[in-house]
């Protein structure tokens, strides 16, 4: 796999320029709460992705970002969320940290995971990552076909690990229901290139 919904805890190399590749706008409420694009990708002819967070946040240091990813072609949703799944599985053998729920609800499919960033200086993590992913089926304004991802990745760093797990647990379910309520905006891809 190339890199298909890669885990956003490798954020942080300089990025390129922001641009709306997806025409979603530079903005996406979500829970009550405004997001701005912050960074975008587009490192293959069919694959698209724009990470939005709030606040003073930046892709390499956050707690809440929100993802919209779209590959183009002959990918199917089972596939993506195989490749998601297979990478969690090789990542448990390194990070204890990692486990994943499926859910399957309307031909879309969630994965809610949870991964950590080690530092073994400090014998502890550094960096705890939460991230409830939906799939879905995509077909574009022009009939392009493939599979979309909208995301939202929630971090804690350090000394806020034990607060954020513990909050986690009081609420389990809150942001799956929250990401498979939300309206999706449309997706018209436009290449800059």
């Amino acid at each position: 796999m190339f890199g298909l919904f890669l885990t956003t805890i490798s954020c942080g190399k300089k990025p390129d320029p922001v641009y709306d590749y997806l025409n979603t706008g530079k903005e996406i409420m979500f829970n009550n709460v405004k997001y701005n694009l912050a960074w975008s990708s587009n490192p293959s002819d069919n694959y698209y992705k724009q990470e939005y967070l709030s606040g003073y946040d930046t892709p390499g240091n956050f707690k809440k970002m929100i993802l919209l990813e779209v590959i183009t072609g002959k990918k199917q949703l089972k596939d993506a969320v195989d490749s998601k799944v297979a990478e969690l599985k090789k990542l448990k053998e390194s990070d204890p940290v990692v486990n994943y729920e499926l859910f399957e609800k309307n031909g879309e499919i969630m994965l809610d995971f949870i991964l950590s960033q080690y530092n073994p200086d400090q014998n502890g993590s550094d960096i705890i990552e939460r991230n409830v992913y939906r799939y879905k089926n995509f077909t574009g304004a022009i009939g392009e076909e493939g599979v979309l991802l909208f995301g939202v990745s929630e971090r804690a760093y350090g000394d806020d690990i034990d607060n954020f797990l513990i909050a986690l647990k009081g609420k389990r379910f809150d942001v799956p229901n929250a990401v498979g309520a939300f309206v999706i905006p449309e997706i018209t891809i436009k290449n800059n290139k």
